[in-house]
């Protein structure tokens, strides 16, 4: 494992790189947490493994204001966390061991999967969204984030819960994606890996993502909610299957 810091317009973005065989080439995946996570979280490490045991290598990156990446938590915006992922995968694709480019992010950062799919279709091979949480726009659009209710039409300049902050910024910026628009631009393999007891993002968002890309299938995982808890192994068996079948190893 090496761990370094990737620049995104002056913004270090915290990175991990881990290998299967640090002498031959191969594939990459890209692997990004979600809103408040890290690169540490369990979903996450897990994830990380199998990708691993399939022969693929993993990049793991916190985007701004997460982890030990720089920025505040509260000025974070999804035009920032695009961004960010856009470095990423300029940076990825200078490393001279990468063969094929793949990216897989869970919740907002699975909404960011999907955005970035789309932004650099030419460039990666399949995307994997882990319970994607695509409703963000639209719910700010209709003046709801994460459960609380805001005025969408004047918004306020901070909306908080009970464990974090975010600025009116993150609600304006929302509200202008629409992931419809990059669903219908990515034309390669799509695997989304849903529980079908999530109480964050409702699985009939997984649902009506599989029916709009081109090439995807859902991988639902029963009784399991957002982060996977409990349910590992099947999270492990879908992405081993996955990569499998698309011959990465």
């Amino acid at each position: 494992m090496k761990e370094f810091y990737i620049n995104s317009d002056g913004i270090r973005l915290h990175a991990k790189l881990d290998r299967p065989d640090d002498n031959v080439k191969g594939p990459l995946c890209i692997l990004i947490h979600g809103f408040t996570g890290h690169m540490e979280e369990d979903h996450i490490i897990a994830v990380q493994k199998a990708i691993n045991e399939a022969g693929v290598s993993v990049l793991r990156v916190e985007m701004y204001g997460h982890g030990k990446s720089d920025g505040e938590f509260i000025n974070h915006t999804l035009y920032k966390w695009v961004t960010n992922a856009l470095a990423v995968v300029s940076y990825a694709k200078e490393l001279d061991f990468v063969t094929d480019l793949y990216i897989c992010g869970h919740s907002q950062g699975g909404l960011l999967t999907m955005l970035i799919g789309a932004m650099c279709a030419d460039d990666i091979k399949a995307i994997i969204p882990l319970s994607p949480a695509w409703m963000i726009p639209e719910n700010a659009r209709n003046g709801i984030i994460l459960g609380n209710i805001f005025d969408q039409e004047h918004i306020p300049a901070k909306i908080k819960s009970e464990s974090w902050e975010v600025s009116g910024d993150y609600i304006r910026t929302a509200q202008t994606i629409h992931v419809e628009d990059s669903i219908e631009r990515f034309k390669g393999k799509v695997l989304i890996i849903h529980g079908d007891e999530d109480p964050i993002v409702p699985f009939s968002y997984a649902e009506k993502a599989v029916m709009l890309y081109k090439d995807a299938e859902l991988f639902p995982i029963h009784g399991a909610d957002h982060c996977f808890i409990g349910h590992f192994a099947d999270l492990v068996n879908a992405i081993s299957i996955f990569f499998k079948r698309i011959n990465c190893k």
